[in-house]
């Protein structure tokens, strides 16, 4: 298997850090060689969030370039239409429509611009969907960040008990049926 990468962006406080252990998590399971690297921009005041994970049989650095990534997962469509330019010809966006205003916005410098997730479709494989309403009705607004892994994993090559195993495995116990049900809503998602 060639190396496929994955960025996951977002902002502090949306639980981008878990999906990348769960992803991490469930590639080394399988047996691949994985690589992650974190980057908090002011993530306690909101500011961006990414994730990089990188697999395959064997992978010599987490970072990815313009142009490389396989896969972006989007806690929120601003941070998609960001890091756009990361996406590989071909490539796929998974992104929750969920708007959070940057700083930019709160201050009143600038709006927060209408159709980014419109904009999106012209240039990329994407998948939009409502993961907040779907973590609410797991059970928390904040299992958005694994409604969106049970997205992803209908396109990863990872049977389904895998991830559910993750999940179980890297989750507190007292939040282990909440995020299986917010897992399942998210793997059952039509597109």
């Amino acid at each position: 298997m060639k190396s496929y990468s994955v960025m996951i962006v977002g902002v502090g406080g949306q639980g981008t850090l878990l999906a990348s252990r769960l992803l991490g998590n469930a590639v080394i399971s399988e047996g691949y060689d994985v690589k992650v690297s974190e980057v908090h921009g002011m993530s306690q005041r909101g500011g961006s969030v990414i994730t990089y994970v990188r697999f395959g049989e064997k992978v010599a650095s987490p970072i990815i370039e313009k142009g490389e990534a396989d896969l972006i997962i989007a806690f929120e469509q601003l941070e998609a239409a960001r890091y756009l330019p990361y996406l590989k010809k071909g490539g796929r966006i998974v992104v929750n429509t969920q708007k959070i205003d940057p700083m930019p916005v709160v201050t009143g410098v600038t709006t927060y611009p209408d159709g980014v997730i419109e904009q999106l479709k012209e240039k990329a494989n994407i998948t939009a969907l409502d993961a907040l309403s779907l973590a609410v009705e797991a059970g928390t607004s904040k299992a958005v960040n694994i409604v969106l892994m049970g997205v992803v994993a209908k396109h990863m090559e990872f049977k389904k008990e895998v991830w559910e195993k993750v999940i179980e495995e890297t989750v507190p116990p007292k939040f282990k049926e909440l995020n299986l049900k917010a897992f399942e809503l998210g793997y059952s998602y039509e597109e």
